[in-house]
């Protein structure tokens, strides 16, 4: 499967900690490679593009993978659901490893 990783970029360490298992279970994973909430300054013009990039990674996806530490789903990432939903993907989410799907 295609998965993308979602979620805020402040949980960076279980992003890429999700990134690596979900490999090593023979998956292709896409996930943001710049990290706003850790440790990366972007501009407003970036984000527009990092947003967008996003959600092209999604689109090319099978399913997301939300990383909601502590439940924690911030707006971008309820519009990257919201997204996925649309676009009938399956749904997992750390936390409680629900899948949602169409």
């Amino acid at each position: 499967m295609i998965i993308t990783i979602c979620g805020s970029t402040k949980f960076k360490n279980e992003m890429l900690n999700t990134a690596k298992e979900l490999t090593l279970n023979g998956n292709i994973v896409l996930m943001p490679f710049v990290f706003t909430h850790c440790d990366d300054k972007i501009t407003d013009e970036q984000k527009l593009l990092l947003d967008h990039l996003h959600f092209k990674k999604i689109k090319m996806s099978d399913a997301i993978f939300v990383v909601n530490v502590n439940n924690y789903i911030g707006e971008s990432t309820k519009n990257e659901i919201k997204y996925a939903k649309k676009l009938g993907k399956i749904i997992v989410y750390l936390v409680d490893g629900t899948s949602i799907g169409n």
